[in-house]
This record gives structure tokens, sequence and C-alpha cells, in this order.
């Protein structure tokens, strides 16, 4: 069975009402970035940080996976598919995807802010005074801005082992997982679905579809099948 890895970004859970950031000039549903994602804001202000994602929480919990996240979902009836997400909600597991990798951390994960391994599933809130079994306050296991990417290796392991690479709903601006594209292979179909589509360089089994990500994994999903299976 033929192995496709699905590289997934903001522009794929946007169709679900969950907003991104790049689109609304550095601020995230009306906070800047460096408050809220990045460590020098949480040490700033940790409790603005933990009600910004108390609030980010309760959104994805309400949010439901819409035609891309089904899509890619239901390429499992025919290929061994593993998702790479950018995201940190959970519409690719709420829409059937069995095997996902999450770049960023998962906001229904809450971690130690001393001991990165304890992490504990969450979907109520967490508040100052909550600690991890340490004794250390806990926070969202979310990947923020200058910190590493452990997840980075299995997805490294991924996508050099894919056989049809499928890159929605992310710019290609946000690094290291930007730099998976450079993993696979260029003897293999790979497709990039995006409405504002990087400058790339054409290349022989490169596809790029111009398109938001409902309509870009409808044209996908059609032609790796017809094409592919």
């Amino acid at each position: 069975m033929k192995k496709i890895v699905v590289l997934t970004g903001a522009g794929v859970s946007a169709e679900s009402g969950i907003p991104t950031f790049r689109d609304s000039g550095g601020l995230w549903e009306g906070h800047n970035i460096e408050d809220v994602a990045t460590p020098e804001g949480w040490h700033r202000n940790p409790e603005m940080v933990l009600e910004f994602y108390n609030q980010r929480r309760k959104a994805a919990l309400q949010a439901n996976p819409n035609l891309a996240h089904e899509l890619i979902a239901k390429l499992q009836d025919y290929f061994e598919v593993t998702v790479v997400t950018q995201n940190v909600d959970n519409l690719h597991e709420k829409a059937g995807s069995k095997k996902v990798i999450h770049l960023h951390g998962s906001i229904f994960e809450a971690r130690s802010t001393h001991n990165p391994s304890l992490v504990y599933p969450i979907k109520g809130e967490i508040k100052l005074g909550d600690k991890c079994e340490k004794g250390s306050q806990l926070r969202p296991n979310i990947v923020w801005f200058g910190e590493m990417v452990p997840a980075m290796e299995p997805a490294i392991k991924e996508a050099s082992g894919s056989d049809i690479f499928i890159v929605v709903g992310t710019s290609l601006l946000v690094y290291p997982a930007a730099g998976l594209l450079d993993y696979v292979s260029r003897r293999i179909p790979r497709f990039i679905i995006d409405p504002k589509m990087p400058t790339i360089a054409p290349e022989d089994k490169l596809f790029l579809i111009e398109e938001k990500a409902t309509i870009g994994m409808r044209k996908v999903f059609d032609t790796i099948l017809s094409e592919f299976h």
C-alpha cells in the first residue's frame, strides 16, 4: 500500500472557523503574537496566556471538521496516511484520521513548565496554581516561537518515506515545518494547495493548486485516486 504524508497548516482549520494569525497583521484574536505565543510572553504574564489558550480551547471544542479534513481522512480507505499538522486543534482526529503528528503540540494537553515530558490531557481550563505531579505550574502543551519542535524527527522520518506528499493550508514560511519538503524525494508526486501560492520553481511531479483547502483537497483527492491508486 502506498504511503501518503499530508502536511497541514492553519488554512485547513480556518474553514472550520478557527482564526489564523498570519492574515491579521501579526495579531491573533486581538493579541500580539509575542505576548501569547512566546516563552517571554509567558514569563511576563502567565495568567493572560493561560486565559488566551483557555478561550482557544473552548473554540476548538465547538469547531467541526470541514471537507478538507474529511477528504484527508478518507484517503485512508486507499492508502497508508500520516498527517503532520502545524495545527493544535483536534479536527483531523474528529474527521477520522488515525495517525496524526502534532508538530506544534495540542491545545488539549497541559504540560509541566519544568519537565516537558510530564503531559496531561485536558478539556477544561488551566489556571495559575494548577501544578504537575512534581509541583510545577502547568502550561499549554504548545510549541511557542523560539522553542524546540520535538516532533520534527518523527515527521522527517515519515516525510522521507512517503510515496505521495501533500501540503495544504500552510504558507511554507514557518520553520522548521516548512523544511519538511526538503526531505521529500523529488521523484514522487508532490501537491501544494494554498490560495496564496508561495514562489516555487517548477519541477517535475510538483503540482501547485492555488485554491483554499476544501476546494484544493477535492481536486487532489480525485487526481490521486484516478492517477496514482
